[in-house]
């Protein structure tokens, strides 16, 4: 893994959104599609409780590169 290669994890009460630099292929699909919750001016600059889980889970496995992911943790109870 190089350096610049990243993988983090932002978590919700619901569900964790997995990140994965190295993966990412900056197409911007992830920031277009749901702004509230993936903006690149803000820090951390993924807000997973921005919008209800179902709506960045469905935004999430849209990913075409695989960058992103997710665990939902309402179906691990």
């Amino acid at each position: 893994m190089n350096k610049r290669d990243v993988k983090r994890d932002y978590e919700s009460a619901d569900i964790i959104v997995h990140w994965d630099s190295s993966k990412c292929i900056h197409c911007g699909n992830c920031v277009r599609g749901l702004p509230e919750v993936f903006n690149l001016q803000n820090h951390p600059w993924i807000a997973v409780d921005a919008l209800p889980p179902d709506d960045v889970l469905v935004k999430v496995v849209q990913c075409p590169s695989g960058a992103l992911s997710a665990t939902d943790k309402r179906l691990l109870s």
